[in-house]
């Protein structure tokens, strides 16, 4: 008996272990880079003293200041359009009623999100310069744009096709019409799942590199793009400082997602309320 409690006790310490040990690995240089964000000795091979130099050093940075401003105004809109777009093609998607039809419009939906970013980056350069398009400002959105698209779809679609067609039948027996049926009953049961293909495309454009790394042109880049720059110049803990910022507003945006995704599975299924 005592042998038969033990094994799984121990395969669930095991468990525990493992997961710490993997956290470790992933978080360790994240909290490397943080600590030395607060180094007065101006390296990341000795811990001087705290201090927020390299904080205060980032705020006075004009250019830097321009390309967060950048960054975000790129984000916002990206991710607004694409939420948008992700939602008429998740509503478009599910109402395809063909199994091997549908299927097809879901396989070309996550193309994008299972290539590589270097190839989608690079096809973008090829698509942009064929179109004449100057690469800058319209070119990162243009491509934020496509590859959110295809995560709020994601987002979307489980929502859409967890809500029961009896919910639709009763809000037209009512007397709904079409309109009042979108925005009255779907569009506030399936709110959850806007809210968080909205964050989700907010972060991804946020953390995106290589995609924008090709579609950026002279006179304008992002945070990703800059402090790549700036890295490939040498170790300067003013990208420990920026970095940090980055990570904290990503763990916000993460920290918000959590909560709507807790709050959309306590809400109980929805009336029809035309």
């Amino acid at each position: 008996m005592e042998q038969r409690l033990s094994s799984p006790f121990r395969l669930s310490n095991l468990s525990n272990l493992y997961l710490v040990a993997v956290f470790a690995i992933l978080y360790a240089p994240i909290v490397y880079l943080m600590v030395y964000s607060f180094n007065s000795g101006g390296t990341m091979t000795g811990f001087d003293g705290f201090t927020l130099e390299w904080y205060g050093e980032v705020f006075a940075d004009t250019r830097l200041l321009i390309i967060v401003l950048n960054t975000f105004v790129i984000a916002l809109l990206s991710a607004a359009i694409s939420t948008v777009l992700g939602v008429v093609g998740a509503l478009a998607i599910q109402q395809v009623r063909r199994r091997r039809p549908q299927n097809t419009l879901l396989t070309l939906n996550n193309v994008l999100i299972v290539s590589p970013d270097v190839i989608i980056g690079a096809s973008f350069l090829i698509f942009f310069t064929m179109l004449g398009i100057k690469l800058g400002f319209t070119s990162v959105l243009l491509s934020h744009i496509a590859f959110s698209v295809p995560i709020v779809v994601i987002m979307v679609l489980p929502k859409l096709e967890e809500m029961s067609s009896t919910l639709l039948d009763a809000a037209r027996d009512l007397g709904a019409s079409r309109t009042d049926v979108l925005t009255k009953v779907v569009l506030p049961y399936i709110k959850p799942g806007i809210f968080a293909g909205f964050f989700m495309a907010l972060t991804y454009s946020l953390d995106d590199f290589a995609v924008t790394f090709f579609v950026t042109g002279n006179g304008f880049s992002t945070l990703s793009v800059e402090i790549y720059s700036r890295a490939r110049q040498g170790i300067s803990l003013s990208i420990n400082a920026l970095s940090t910022l980055i990570f904290l507003f990503t763990v916000v945006l993460v920290i918000g997602y959590y909560f709507i995704n807790r709050r959309a599975a306590r809400t109980p299924g929805m009336e029809a309320r035309p």
